[in-house]
């Protein structure tokens, strides 16, 4: 009859009492009524799912409490899966058309309990023909030897699971069976309840308790709704094995082991499971679970705790950006006045001088008054562009325009996992390939281990959930293993254990809570390691040690009591793309020879250092925007070693790069601002410095469960160290911008000789360089230093300095104080609103060959007990008409001689220039720093603007974490 006959409430109580036979007769009348059944999905459809002896809830034992999308499709697919052990007849190939003349199998039931035909599985077994289904009554049933199962059945349990037991060990000889609703326990004589060797077996809706399932090649298996209590599946070289919606309890080791490669030998079945699980793949692009995947923020995952937060913000309309609190708004604000203050500072079209005026410095503590201003346009010395002037124009036009805006968010962005599989054909490849092991679904709790892989097996797992074991997963000996959106929680050691040139692909899990690291590389283990969660672990997100590699990409690292990724014993990951924030120590740690490259990734808020590389750690820290961190930028502490180049180091609350002197770093093309303390510090070694956050990295348990941790034979050759790098003998910072840091722009108090080359020091809140101690040379050339608060450089009495060729302009003190020893060759020092150049209590100083302007003081002033030479220098008059001072207590130990004096005469003289050297600094190929920056350009861009919360100030002159210990 029509459907408009009745309403559509009554058809579907009607349809309510219809078998499945039925409903599936009605959906074949019309359109209209297939509509109709389609409707039934949360009534009849369920009721159908749900009562069905051989399934359990959809979503079980995961998410019991979640229903399904579609429940008349969850049966369907259960329904389909179901029938796979059947599936075993060979496709006559002589006829597309001869299967019209197949005997049908005649199917018998036999029945086995008190009152059957038969009292045990055995005697139903001996009688039962090909495909005829075995039916256990309620109770339990024991055989005293092995069964050998010879001819395919079906073996069922009636009632609920639970009612029927079996105490057997069964031994498939036969191409394929299935066991349904039953609870299967071992035989007095052998722990193993199942073992098949080359047929296919199918398990639905069984319990295993204390035993073992094992399935060797070319055997087959497919285990659905099946709980394992203290039991353990174990695969020996399986082609395809698969495992969905189970349950593992109470392990006494790996709840499942797959062992060997792949054989390529492969029964029947292995085609028909291959379309099952492809069909369920969780990747596929039609499938709502990743169409609708969630976008990233820019800054990833939700924070660990109450935070400071971090802001970029490009000028322009801010709604697409991350909500601002009060205090960015504030900052925002003063990062506009200072813009403002900044756009007096120009670049003239080329060809002409570039102008740097004394009461335009950024630090706007500039006093002078209009009349002074006028006078001193008299004196003006103005001087053309020099070397690192590209440098300072980044520094005041360093905010994109509008238009950058939305290319700087997708900068921040992390790549979702469907973004990393386009552009990453090897990525592709692992995520679709299907061999070994399928595991699907599934829970494994409360027990020593969830997978073991070795011996070069194979494993998939998908969707599962791990918690509270001892290890989630552990792959060793050329194994590999891909893991895509798993849960790892709470595991008592490393969630993932990678060892021994295991590999594979770790993709968009959420791996947190675990008691030692996140994921655990070593021993030459090199995985894929893409777009997880990895946080709020007791100790490490990632740690990579002994050999181990592997390439760290697109994950949010975050809330870890240790470092966010710890590289050691020579480690040597690729890190790239990553956010790590917001941890409980360093963002990246390197120790103990770890090694490493870290590219491109944003390291923020992490209480110690962004990045902490120590103990002989040589990584390459290339182009990372290290910003809003509670203590330094980055940490080269003891023996430390590196390349950090083209990263932006930004509102840190302590240092921008703090260094321990017995450290060997390269520190280059680096943007370094406003950090709350100094730009770069350089500190001695100390006899309690040994301890200096030696837990930076964290505390980890490097002993792989118990067993000794010999590294010796795990490293690498020298030989195998990267080559390409530039190699110093002599710690190295060169063609960095250190601007706008809340005290001196470099710090220096060292034991060990150091160079600082090709610098643009600006703006900084205290000197641009102050050397307080240097037992050997500190060696300062070729810098420019510029617009600081205080003076340009500060040389203290135990120092010894080498000043040559560097640009010493419109400091907001004296151009160079020292009271050390050294050389001071080739510089402009012009601008400055205290002297040039002055030379303090015992100071033993060459001074040759510098042009020295100062408009409101001395030229050079020697005082107390100077000592040196000053000679062929040449000062230009300023409006003190002031030249040389000189009142020391014994002249015959300062020689002045043979300098030259430029006075101004009248406003119609032709204004001073600095030429014949043009001003300094002088660099060869001076486009060098600009072609170093191509690749840091997109960090450097995305650094534009960073409001953070920088309150505190420098305590006791040294580290942050000076003032810890």
């Amino acid at each position: 009859m029509e459907i408009s006959g009745l309403p559509v409430e009554l058809w579907r109580l009607i349809l309510s009492y219809l078998r499945l036979p039925d409903l599936g007769r009605c959906s074949l009348v019309c359109r209209a009524w297939y509509e109709l059944i389609l409707s039934l999905d949360n009534t009849r459809w369920r009721q159908l799912c749900l009562g069905c002896i051989e399934c359990r809830h959809p979503n079980w034992p995961n998410q019991p409490d979640v229903e399904p999308q579609s429940w008349r499709e969850a049966f369907k697919q259960h329904y389909v899966a179901s029938k796979t052990w059947t599936k075993n007849a060979q496709d006559f190939e002589s006829s597309n058309c001869f299967y019209l003349f197949r005997r049908k199998k005649d199917r018998h039931v036999l029945r086995v309990g008190q009152g059957c035909e038969f009292d045990t599985l055995r005697a139903a077994l001996a009688s039962a023909g090909v495909y005829d289904r075995i039916v256990l009554l309620p109770g339990v049933y024991e055989e005293q030897s092995e069964i050998i199962l010879k001819v395919p059945v079906e073996i069922v349990g009636q009632g609920k699971l639970g009612d029927v037991a079996l105490l057997v060990s069964i031994d498939q000889h036969c191409p394929t069976t299935r066991l349904c609703n039953v609870v299967f326990m071992p035989a007095w004589f052998t722990p193993v309840v199942y073992k098949t060797t080359s047929g296919h077996v199918q398990f639905d809706n069984c319990n295993f308790e204390n035993g073992q399932l094992q399935i060797h090649a070319p055997g087959t298996c497919q285990v659905k709704f099946c709980t394992f209590n203290q039991s353990s599946v174990h695969f020996h070289s399986v082609a395809l094995g698969v495992l969905e919606n189970c349950e593992f309890t109470g392990s006494e080791n790996a709840s499942v082991t797959i062992e060997g490669i792949p054989s390529s030998k492969r029964n029947w079945a292995c085609k028909h499971l291959t379309t099952l699980a492809k069909s369920h793949c969780m990747l596929q692009a039609s499938d709502p679970a990743l169409c609708n995947v969630p976008k990233r923020g820019g800054w990833g995952g939700p924070p660990a705790r109450n935070v400071r937060t971090c802001k970029i913000v490009v000028g322009g309309d801010q709604s697409n950006l991350l909500p601002a609190s009060k205090t960015q708004l504030v900052l925002e604000k003063a990062g506009e006045k200072e813009a403002e203050v900044n756009s007096r500072l120009y670049t003239a079209k080329e060809g002409e001088a570039m102008t740097l005026e004394t009461d335009s410095s950024d630090s706007e503590l500039s006093t002078s008054s209009e009349n002074e201003d006028d006078d001193r346009s008299m004196y003006k010395l103005s001087y053309r562009a020099h070397s690192l002037s590209h440098m300072l124009a980044q520094v005041i036009h360093s905010r994109p325009q509008t238009s950058g805006l939305t290319a700087l968010q997708r900068d921040l962005e992390l790549k979702t996992l469907q973004q990393e599989l386009q552009r990453d054909k090897e990525a592709q490849s692992l995520a679709s390939s299907l061999q070994g092991c399928l595991i699907r679904k599934c829970l494994f709790r409360d027990g020593k281990g969830g997978v073991f892989v070795c011996s070069q097996g194979r494993a998939k797992l998908e969707g599962s959930v791990f918690r509270e074991l001892t290890y989630a997963v552990r792959c060793i000996q050329n194994s590999k293993i891909i893991m895509l959106k798993n849960d790892i929680h709470h595991c008592k050691a490393s969630g993932i254990f990678l060892r021994l040139a295991a590999g594979g692909l770790i993709a968009d899990n959420n791996i947190h809570s675990n008691c030692e690291a996140g994921v655990d590389i070593r021993k030459g283990a090199n995985p894929l390691i893409l777009c997880n969660k990895i946080h709020s672990g007791l100790r490490s997100g990632i740690v990579v040690l002994g050999n181990g590699k592997g390439i760290i990409r697109s994950n949010q690292i975050y809330g870890n009591k240790e470092a966010g990724i710890y590289i050691l014993y020579n480690g040597n990951p690729i890190v790239s793309g990553n956010h790590i924030f917001q941890g409980l120590a360093a963002g990246i740690a390197v120790n103990e020879n770890g090694r490493g490259q870290i590219i491109e990734n944003v390291i923020r808020e992490n209480q110690w250092g962004g990045a902490d590389i120590r103990r002989g750690g040589d990584p390459v820290l290339r182009s990372n925007l290290i910003c809003c961190g509670y203590s330094d930028g980055v940490v080269v502490g003891e023996r430390g070693k590196g390349l950090i180049e083209g990263n932006t180091i930004y509102g840190n609350k302590g240092c921008g790069v703090w260094i321990m002197s017995s450290s060997l770093p390269h520190i280059t093309n680096n943007r370094i601002g406003h950090n709350s303390i100094y730009g770069v510090a350089v500190f001695c070694r100390k006899d309690d410095a040994n301890d200096y956050l030696a837990n930076q990295g964290g505390n980890e348990n490097f002993n792989d469960e118990g067993e000794a941790a010999s590294w010796e034979n795990d490293l690498d050759s020298e030989d195998e160290r990267l080559t390409s790098r530039r190699p110093i003998s002599v710690a190295l910072v060169e063609s960095n911008s250190i601007n706008h840091n809340g005290a001196a722009g470099l710090y220096v108090k060292s034991s060990e000789a150091l160079n600082i080359i090709a610098n643009a020091i600006h703006a900084n809140h205290d000197s641009g360089v102050a050397v307080l101690q240097s037992s050997q040379l500190t060696r300062i050339a070729n810098n420019s230093i510029s617009c600081n608060s205080l003076g340009g450089v500060l040389i203290e009495s135990e120092a010894r300095v080498e000043l040559r060729g560097n640009g010493i302009y419109d400091n907001s003190s004296h151009g160079i104080t020292s009271k050390g020893d050294g050389v001071i060759v080739e510089n402009d020092i012009v601008g400055n609103r205290g002297c040039g150049l002055q030379l303090l209590q015992t100071a033993d100083m060459k001074v040759t060959k510098n042009r020295i302007q100062s408009f409101w003081d001395y030229g050079i002033v020697m005082l107390d007990q100077t000592k040196g030479l000053v000679q062929e220098n040449l000062i230009f008059q300023g409006r003190s008409k002031k030249t040389i001072l000189q009142q020391v207590s014994n002249a015959e130990d300062c020689i002045v001689q043979n300098n030259k004096l430029l006075t101004f005469k009248s406003k119609s003289d032709v204004a001073w220039t600095l030429e014949n050297p043009p001003a300094r600094p002088h660099i060869e190929g001076s486009t060098r720093g600009t072609s170093m920056a191509t690749n840091s350009q997109k960090v450097t861009t995305m650094s534009t603007r960073i409001a953070a919360r920088m309150d505190g100030g420098c305590r006791n002159n040294g580290s942050i974490f000076c003032t810890i210990l």
